[in-house]
């Protein structure tokens, strides 16, 4: 299957370091060579690369790798396909524009046959995630007229999520920009750095860092992967079907969607 990365930061960070270790895993240390895509907030606009080439050879990942573009709110997927072709159309992460905001979609596992009801956002390519993600905006756009309460939206993603988990595996990330958001019904890990900061080494690149030197004491930021990226740090597992809110780099709401 594929796998997912995202960050959620307190303030503008770029994902270089992270990056150059998912890349890897795109064809390279590991099977995900089917496309790869990643998604920056910048204010209400947001970057996005694409390539249905493998990560780890991909010129555009170069680009992104060395490139310091910093963000609040990231999503990224290297994808090894399962339902829908190789090509452009299926890579991740989907987008689409609710309530006069870019929401930005990435799922790894498997819906066998998951089609999206009718409604305004239909899917563009040929993937059970690119569906997923149409028919979880149409239900938002049915139930609310306009942006509901953190909470009450929170609650009806989180209750969405739950019905699509009991259909297959279903680890995802959703964002506006605002918040991102994430469930786990198989595998997903996140660690939180924050004062004092110390180095990290990846797993799958002989590459480290000091984030003492690229950081201040007030600087929080939190990245959420499929597998853990460095060899060196405690990562905590969520549990199955866990979801967690993230916003400013913390997890603002959780919970549990097999509960």
């Amino acid at each position: 299957m594929c796998e997912l990365m995202g960050m959620s930061a307190n303030v503008p960070t770029d994902i270089c370091f992270s990056f150059a270790g998912l890349m890897q895993r795109g064809g390279g240390t590991g099977p995900h060579g089917d496309g790869w895509g990643v998604a920056f907030y910048e204010g209400l606009g947001v970057r996005c690369f694409h390539d249905p080439q493998p990560c780890h050879q991909s010129a555009i990942a170069q680009l992104v790798q060395s490139y310091p573009i910093k963000s609040e709110n990231v999503i990224c997927h290297i994808r090894q396909a399962n339902v829908g072709r190789v090509g452009l159309a299926n890579t991740h992460p989907f987008m689409r524009e609710l309530w006069g905001r870019y929401w930005t979609f990435a799922h790894n596992g498997q819906l066998p046959d998951f089609t999206a009801s009718p409604g305004s956002f239909q899917p563009v390519g040929s993937t059970d995630s690119e569906s997923l993600f149409c028919e979880l905006l149409n239900t938002l756009r049915s139930r609310f007229d306009s942006p509901p309460e953190l909470d009450e939206l929170v609650s009806c993603m989180a209750g969405i999520c739950g019905e699509f988990a009991r259909k297959g595996v279903c680890n995802l990330m959703i964002s506006n920009g605002e918040w991102l958001f994430t469930l786990c019904t198989s595998k997903l890990a996140w660690i939180t750095r924050r004062a004092p900061f110390g180095p990290a080494q990846l797993s799958d690149r002989e590459l480290a860092i000091d984030f003492q030197e690229h950081t201040t004491p007030n600087d929080i930021v939190s990245v959420i992967a499929t597998e853990p990226l460095t060899s060196n740090e405690e990562w905590q597992l969520y549990l199955p079907g866990e979801w967690r809110l993230w916003c400013g780099g913390e997890t603002l709401m959780q919970g549990n969607v097999l509960r």
